[in-house]
C-alpha cells in the first residue's frame, strides 16, 4: 500500500467515527440516529460517499432522509473539519447501504440451489 492510499484509508476511517457524532448534534431526531456503514472517498480525498444502514426505514423515508443530508451538508462539512483539524472536508454524497440486501438475496439463492440438490439424489 502506498502512502496515498494510507492516508485515503485514514480519511475514510476518520469520517466513519466523526459523521455519527456530526449526525447527533443535528435536531433531527432522523438523523442523529443514522448509521454510517462505510465511506469511500476518491483517490485525492475531495469526495466521498457515506453509505448509511437503511434498517427500517422505507423508501420514501430513506429519500426524505437524503435530502435532509443534502441540506446539512454545509454543517456536516465544518464539523468534520474542525473536529479533526483538517484544512478542507470532502464533499459528501450519501446513500444507503445494499449490501445487507445483497447477502440476504445470495443466501436465498444458495437456499434454494440447495434445495434443488438435496431434491435429485
Amino acid at each position: 500500500m502506498n502512502p496515498a492510499e494510507i492516508k485515503r484509508k485514514r480519511t475514510e476511517s476518520a469520517l466513519k467515527e466523526v459523521l455519527p457524532e456530526a449526525f447527533a448534534m443535528l435536531d433531527d431526531e432522523q438523523l442523529q440516529n443514522l448509521t454510517v456503514t462505510e465511506v469511500v472517498c476518491s483517490r485525492g480525498r475531495y469526495d466521498s460517499k457515506v453509505y448509511l444502514d437503511k434498517t427500517g426505514l422505507n423508501n420514501s423515508e430513506q429519500n426524505e432522509i437524503l435530502k435532509k443530508l443534502r441540506k446539512v451538508e454545509g454543517f456536516l462539512k465544518n464539523y468534520v473539519s474542525q473536529s479533526e483539524g483538517w484544512y478542507r472536508s470532502p464533499n459528501f454524497k450519501f446513500e444507503f447501504d445494499n449490501f445487507l440486501d445483497q447477502v440476504s438475496r445470495i443466501d436465498e439463492l444458495f437456499k434454494q440451489i440447495e434445495g434443488k440438490s438435496s431434491g435429485n439424489n
